[in-house]
């Protein structure tokens, strides 16, 4: 049996032997922490799926790989170089934080920018509305771009192009489809998919951050 995304991840303190790649020089000093973690990791050439203070000064960064990078999964390798470069910006920015971990979403990647909803087209995801639909929030089915047939999937529409997209569920043996906008989300997120043999299942959502219980909710 085996997952259609793995996880990986890295967990630093400060690492010896590393050179670190300069700080970029366009960055000015003492910019916002978020600013510094999302012009590294994309600097790098990855994509930033979400970031997380947690207690005792956790800092949680979640990376993935793009779509044209030429491999499918983040790997731990991939981690240990974003954590490492981020040690070094954060320290010449003066951003404060006691712990950094870096790794990839997981299983049930959640999907926080229009940009993620264009790039997983044809995918099974999970929605939940800030208001109720026809008296639910919680909708499960394939993502559609607003133009493509029901039933199919499309090519992702270029960026700024689309701002609605479709969902196709099926309740019963009917299919039904839920158009929606991005600020009418208050959360989606992939539904991990189980291969057995070549077949594909749908599995249950997974929790995709083992998070330590130390830690505790993140901070608002």
């Amino acid at each position: 049996m085996s997952l259609n995304r793995q996880k990986a991840g890295h967990k630093a303190g400060r690492d010896a032997g590393y050179t670190p790649q300069p700080a970029p020089s366009h960055a000015p000093s003492g910019m916002a922490w978020s600013t510094v973690v999302e012009q590294t990791v994309t600097g790098l050439g990855y994509d930033l799926v979400d970031t997380e203070r947690g207690v005792r000064g956790l800092l949680r960064v979640y990376i993935d790989c793009l779509p044209d990078c030429g491999q499918e999964f983040v790997t731990v390798e991939d981690c240990e170089k974003v954590t490492r470069q981020l040690q070094h910006v954060l320290e010449v920015e003066g951003c404060a934080y006691e712990r950094l971990e870096v790794s990839s979403p997981g299983l049930d990647r959640p999907l926080k920018k229009p940009a993620d909803f264009n790039r997983f087209v044809g995918q099974d995801i999970e929605v939940q509305l800030k208001e109720p639909f026809q008296g639910r929030k919680k909708f499960r089915g394939i993502l559609l771009s607003q133009d493509s047939p029901e039933g199919e999937s499309s090519a992702p529409p270029q960026a700024g192009e689309a701002t609605t997209w479709r969902l196709v569920f099926q309740e019963g043996k009917t299919s039904h489809v839920l158009g929606f906008s991005f600020h009418e989300l208050r959360e989606a997120k992939l539904v991990p998919v189980v291969d057995f043999k070549g077949r594909r299942f749908a599995a249950p959502p997974a929790e995709s951050n083992n998070k330590d219980k130390e830690d505790g909710d993140r901070d608002e």
